[in-house]
């Protein structure tokens, strides 16, 4: 079964887009319209803005994600496919992955890398949303996102999917921007972001506002504990972070036990 999108929230319910606040019935055609205009050019941006660190950070998921043969793993927001891709690597074509992502443009992009070729035959591209998956119950051995859950409109709700599409035994594995322990280091880091990559997408991808929100929704995305605890309260077990590159960027993990 899949889940019942009518069991949301009122029809006045609000939520942030960055720093403002929108009706939640908006938040998801704000955020796919966020990505369709950044599709072409959001590798090229991940690579420029992370200064190429963003690819050790998904190496560093895969690490202690530790795929074996065998396993079927659902991305979610994995539009272009870079997690699926090494996780597939990892397992040597001997596994299943499945990529899920609101936006079709996103999964196009994806489709035309040379890597989507190679591993047609254990690879599917599916158009769907985090708060509703398509997909059975307890059918996948690991859910992975990786910079998408701060996107969603509910994460409680994203987390619920996430744990209701596991076996019992999956893993579920978080990457996403996070917060600087240290307030010195923080400040730096925000002036980078503000004043600095919403001048890359201009320039880059002819798009600031759009990475203008994706700079403000990463402070509104909770902090490591914050965020530990609701996976929690999702009912997962065995919930762990690490901090990546001073915790610019963080990894949660959770069990379904």
């Amino acid at each position: 079964m899949t889940h019942d999108p009518d069991s949301g929230p009122s029809p006045d319910a609000t939520t942030h887009f960055g720093f403002r606040d929108v009706p939640e019935r908006e938040k998801a055609r704000l955020v796919h319209g966020v990505f369709t205009s950044v599709a072409s050019k959001y590798d090229v941006m991940n690579d420029v803005m992370s200064a190429g660190v963003h690819r050790l950070w998904k190496d560093a998921m895969m690490d202690w994600l530790a795929p074996r043969p065998g396993m079927r793993l659902l991305d979610v927001a994995g539009g272009t496919g870079d997690i699926a891709f090494r996780f597939l690597r990892r397992v040597r074509g001997r596994g299943h992955a499945v990529v899920c992502d609101m936006t079709e443009s996103m999964l196009v992009e994806g489709r035309k890398r040379a890597d989507a070729a190679e591993m047609g035959d254990s690879l599917d591209w599916v158009c769907g949303d985090a708060m509703s998956l398509p997909f059975p119950d307890r059918s996948f051995d690991a859910y992975t996102i990786a910079f998408g859950i701060r996107n969603v409109t509910r994460i409680e709700a994203a987390l619920a999917e996430a744990r209701r599409v596991l076996r019992p035994g999956g893993r579920f594995l978080c990457l996403e921007f996070s917060r600087i322990p240290v307030g010195g280091l923080q400040k730096l880091y925000d002036l980078y972001s503000f004043h600095v990559i919403p001048r890359m997408g201009q320039v880059i991808a002819g798009d600031r506002d759009s990475y203008q929100y994706l700079v403000e929704s990463i402070r509104r995305f909770p902090d490591q504990e914050s965020f530990a605890q609701m996976i929690r309260d999702a009912g997962f077990g065995r919930v762990a972070y690490r901090n990546l590159t001073m915790g610019v960027a963080a990894l949660h993990s959770g069990w379904r036990i």
